[in-house]
């Protein structure tokens, strides 16, 4: 006889990230991006870049000193003239992705221009070091090569660690340390994968009701690991 039981319904309920200054997490790797925001009147030229890969923390990194500046955000892929002249009104830019590609290089050279001149201090991020960024125009080129780099480095295992907590607790998910250390040894060590991890947990113990628990962040991990071999086919 067939099963025809009907698979439960899992309603993609939105959760809330906590992205305040108390919960941004230190560690090695992210010490000297941390050091460098922290010494922005120091930067010269008035500008810096932190580089690192998806997920690794940039963008919360670069709320943090929002919060702490009122900094305007602004996409490299869409800051032209006109949104670089109101966001610098302000004094303080954030200017985020830049490996994601330049809409107006005219309007980023005169951006660090005006920081150039003590009038704006402007923090940019990127998954690229300036070297392997495609920017034709060479002042702009040798501007964001020359400018105060920081490299957000893959989480040690102790901010590994402390990342999953918080991704649970921000989705109201109670872990026992155990389940923690299970993840840990198992898992890509990378931002990317904690939250794509926590995701899939939550996911998958709403569908099945269950708790999170060992077995259930093995089905998780399996899952995850199963799409990635069937899109790489």
């Amino acid at each position: 006889m067939t099963d025809t039981k009907p698979q439960q319904l899992v309603l993609d309920l939105p959760h809330r990230s906590a992205l305040d200054l108390e919960d941004f997490l230190v560690s090695r790797s992210n010490e000297a991006a941390i050091d460098l925001i922290d010494g922005e009147v120091h930067w010269p030229n008035g500008a810096a870049l932190v580089v690192g890969p998806e997920g690794a923390g940039k963008s919360h990194l670069a709320n943090v000193w929002r919060a702490r500046t009122q900094a305007e955000r602004l996409v490299a892929v869409e800051a032209d003239e006109a949104a670089v002249q109101a966001a610098v009104a302000g004094g303080r830019v954030i200017v985020e992705d830049l490996d994601e590609g330049i809409s107006d290089e005219a309007a980023l050279f005169h951006l660090l221009n005006i920081a150039r001149q003590g009038r704006a201090l402007v923090l940019f991020t990127s998954k690229l070091a300036p070297g392997d960024l495609r920017i034709a125009l060479p002042d702009l080129r040798s501007r964001v090569k020359a400018m105060p780099m920081a490299v957000i480095a893959p989480p040690d295992e102790a901010l590994l660690r402390a990342v999953l907590v918080k991704l649970f607790a921000d989705r109201q998910l109670v872990v026992e340390p155990g389940v923690i250390g299970y993840l840990v040894v198992r898992m890509e060590r990378s931002m990317a994968a904690a939250n794509a991890i926590v995701a899939e947990t939550d996911r998958l113990g709403l569908a099945m009701r269950r708790r999170v628990s060992k077995q259930l962040v093995q089905a998780a991990l399996a899952a995850i690991e199963g799409r990635a071999g069937h899109s790489g086919e």
